[in-house]
Parts: C-alpha cells; sequence; structure tokens
C-alpha cells in the first residue's frame, strides 16, 4: 500500500518547525515591527482622524529640491526591513503631494473599521496617478493602518496571495473568477490568516514573520518581492531574466528614439516587475512606438 499523502496543514507545520533555526529572520521582521510602530507614532491617523486633516504635503514630497517625504520615506523603510525593493517612481509622491485632498480623503477610508479590507483596496486609488494601476503602493499603506487589527498581511501581489494560498489551504472556499481586486485580495488574505492561525506555532507569530515564512518555504514562480538573505544565487539564466533582458533593451531602444523619458523608463520597469500577468500586454503596446 502506498504511504498517504500529507496534508496541506501538516507539511507546513514540518516546515514551520524547521524554519529560521538561529533566529536572523526574527529579528529582522522584529525591526521592520519596531519601524511600523514608530511610523504610526509619527502618523497616528488610525487614532485621530484630525491628523489626517493636519498633513502636511512636504510630508509626502519636498519641493526645491526635490526630495521624497518623511510620509513615504518611514514608509518604505518598514519594507526595506522586510526585505522589499521599493519600485516607484517619485513621480507618484509627487502626485500624492499634489492631490493631497484625494489622498486624505482615502487615507480615512484606510482607517476606518467599519470598511471591509476588500472596500479599502476598491476605493478610488487610481485618482492619483501611479496609485491605482496594481494598488502596489496603497497595499502597503493599507497594511500599515490595519497591521493590529489581525486582517492584512505585507503580501502585496494578488497572484503571490492566490499561490500561497492553493500551497497551505486545505480546502479553499469559493471562487474567485468574478471578484474586484479587492474582493479577491480580501479573500486570500483570510484563507492565508485562517492557515496560520490554524497551527499553535505559527498562530503566535507576527504577520510579517509568518510572510516571510511563506517566501522562504513556498516561493512563487516568478520573482518574489522579498529578496531574503539566504537566497542561493548561481549562474543559471532564467527564462524570466531572458525576457527581463530582452524588455530591457526594448525600454532601451524607445529611449534612444526619443519615445520614453528615463521617468518612464522606470515607471515601465516597474510595471514589467510588478506586475507577471501584464507583461505580454506591455510588451505589445510598447513596441508599437518603435520606429520600424
Amino acid at each position: 500500500m502506498g504511504t498517504l499523502q500529507m496534508s496541506k496543514n501538516d507539511l507546513m507545520l514540518e516546515k514551520a518547525r524547521d524554519y529560521d533555526k538561529d533566529g536572523s529572520i526574527k529579528r529582522e521582521a522584529d525591526k521592520a515591527l519596531a519601524a511600523l510602530k514608530d511610523f504610526r507614532q509619527k502618523f497616528p491617523f488610525a487614532e485621530n482622524l484630525r491628523t489626517i486633516e493636519w498633513l502636511d504635503p512636504d510630508k509626502l514630497f519636498k519641493l526645491n529640491p526635490d526630495e521624497v517625504g518623511e510620509f513615504f520615506q518611514n514608509l518604505e523603510n518598514i519594507f526595506r526591513l522586510l526585505g522589499y525593493s521599493s519600485l516607484n517612481s517619485s513621480n507618484v509622491y509627487r502626485n500624492a503631494r499634489l492631490q493631497i485632498s484625494d489622498l486624505k480623503n482615502l487615507l480615512r477610508i484606510v482607517v476606518d473599521g467599519r470598511k471591509s479590507l476588500a472596500q479599502k483596496m476598491d476605493a478610488l486609488w487610481e485618482k492619483i496617478g501611479g496609485l491605482g494601476q496594481d494598488k502596489y503602493l496603497a497595499k502597503k499603506i493599507i497594511f500599515c493602518f490595519n497591521y493590529e487589527s489581525g486582517t492584512v498581511l505585507p503580501i502585496f501581489n494578488n497572484q503571490h496571495l492566490r499561490h500561497f494560498a492553493n500551497r497551505t489551504v486545505d480546502s479553499s472556499s469559493g471562487q474567485t473568477k468574478y471578484f474586484s481586486m479587492g474582493q479577491e485580495y480580501g479573500h486570500f488574505t483570510t484563507e492565508l490568516l485562517k492557515a496560520k492561525n490554524s497551527l499553535p506555532l505559527t498562530r503566535g507569530w507576527t504577520v510579517m514573520y509568518f510572510t516571510r515564512f511563506l517566501y522562504k518555504n513556498y516561493p512563487p514562480p516568478d520573482s518574489e518581492p522579498i529578496a531574503s538573505s539566504e537566497r542561493k544565487t548561481g549562474n543559471v539564466v532564467t527564462d524570466e531574466q531572458l525576457d527581463m533582458q530582452g524588455f530591457m533593451r526594448l525600454l532601451g531602444d524607445l529611449q534612444k528614439q526619443g519615445k520614453i523619458t528615463g521617468e518612464q523608463f522606470r515607471e515601465n520597469r516597474s510595471l514589467w516587475m510588478q506586475q507577471p500577468s501584464e507583461r505580454e500586454g506591455l510588451s505589445l503596446r510598447l513596441k508599437k512606438l518603435l520606429n520600424p
């Protein structure tokens, strides 16, 4: 007789027992949590709604000379400590300053305890240029101001959420085909948090530490946004790396022909990296701009 297949839950427990034996990843996650708590003290929007109204434009983006403001600097530092890279164009932060009233309205939704995670995600972030396409930065903001609710994870890619749920949840509840981006994000976040809390060992972990565990033990097929210090490097060139090289050549050719600016080069590179499902369409649109 064949051996019984191990359940996803049991497999996760086995991986959790072997995870981070020297505690180095936990120390990194704890530093990120300390930075988050410091950020929340500086910007106590959830505790005092009036502080949103008092938000100074210079806290978002400074002019003369141009410089990212304290709000976004501190926010990005939290996720840098977690291993995320910041892929945002400075235009996003500049736009947030220019449309500060729109941002304040979005922040009020973010800290509204009556709103679901899906509603916060599906708010009109696209009103601010650069915030609405994949909502990568919006997800970071939502996470920071809802961390203590126990309903969010620092995973900002819907495909990664789905991948992790497929690998760790024994019986997923329902189809998400017709869900909005926010509904899908909320659904898979809930599924993963249930999986986390189903095991006494992982139940006590912070969501930051749990997220590092997921990326370490269940790496998505595309390039993970969390750059673990333990990742091994080699001389093997992957298909994705080849695709990336081709896309970078395309951007370089467009810039040489004057079809895109340096800023647009960086923005399109960020889009390519953040939205694997959109790469083919993005490449096709850009190729149409090339001179024959």
